[in-house]
């Protein structure tokens, strides 16, 4: 497969032939964005006022705890909840009194933004671009393609959603059909692990002491394979 700059980053998601290649995909972006705004970027001003105007979802706060550097951390909630007063409050200020519908809409804005899912976003519709392109037109890639272990629904959904938008008429049915392949037989093999985990429970199997097979892990597996996301 001829690699470039776009495309040597995909196919490294793809080469370990191990669980969803988009999830690993997006962990990768993940966690070169969080590196990059825990390290010297924390200080840069126009990162900064990214951060400060977007702010983090729950689970990107969460990875940037990780970091192990909590006055990084601290550094950006400070400037952070500054400028989460200006938006929600000052914002709904009004020289004629208290408006509640006002108030409403912009105690919601901050609900709303992240910057690291932003960021993230902007590169994984770029890089799903590639998949599909390097999909038409490597036949290596066709193959490593077909390799994968399984995709996870949301991720199949993205990959179906942008084959249909940037492939040939030609193209798109066969890659989204291959992909749904991929996506529904690792579904048929979590509904069978799940299913064997709840029968082991039930008092014909000796109280749990026969064979559990691969379902004792199910649980977590189908979580993942339904969200994109290891549950804790």
């Amino acid at each position: 497969m001829r690699e470039d700059i776009t495309s040597l980053p995909v196919s490294e998601v793809f080469e370990p032939r191990d669980g969803c290649p988009v999830c690993r995909m997006r962990d990768m972006l993940e966690q070169r964005i969080t590196d990059y705004i825990t390290g010297a970027a924390m200080m840069e001003p126009d990162v900064r006022i990214e951060t400060n105007e977007q702010g983090f979802c729950f689970p990107h706060y969460q990875m940037l705890l990780k970091k192990r550097n909590r006055l990084g951390v601290a550094l950006m909630l400070e400037s952070r909840l500054e400028e989460v007063e200006k938006q929600v409050y000052d914002a709904a200020a009004s020289p004629f009194g208290f408006n509640a519908k006002k108030q409403a809409e912009t105690a919601d804005k901050p609900l709303h933004s992240c910057f690291v899912c932003r960021q993230v976003d902007w590169a994984m519709e770029r890089m799903l671009q590639t998949v599909c392109r390097l999909w038409e037109r490597e036949e290596d890639f066709r193959q490593l393609f077909s390799e994968q272990p399984h995709l996870c629904l949301p991720h199949f959904s993205q990959l179906s959603a942008t084959a249909v938008a940037h492939m040939g008429k030609k193209n798109a049915p066969a890659f989204v059909r291959q992909a749904a392949d991929l996506s529904r037989n690792y579904l048929k093999e979590l509904r069978g692990d799940v299913t064997h985990f709840c029968q082991m429970f039930d008092y014909r199997n000796n109280g749990g002491d026969a064979d559990w097979g691969n379902s004792r892990d199910s649980i977590e597996r189908a979580i993942r394979w339904l969200t994109s996301r290891e549950p804790d």
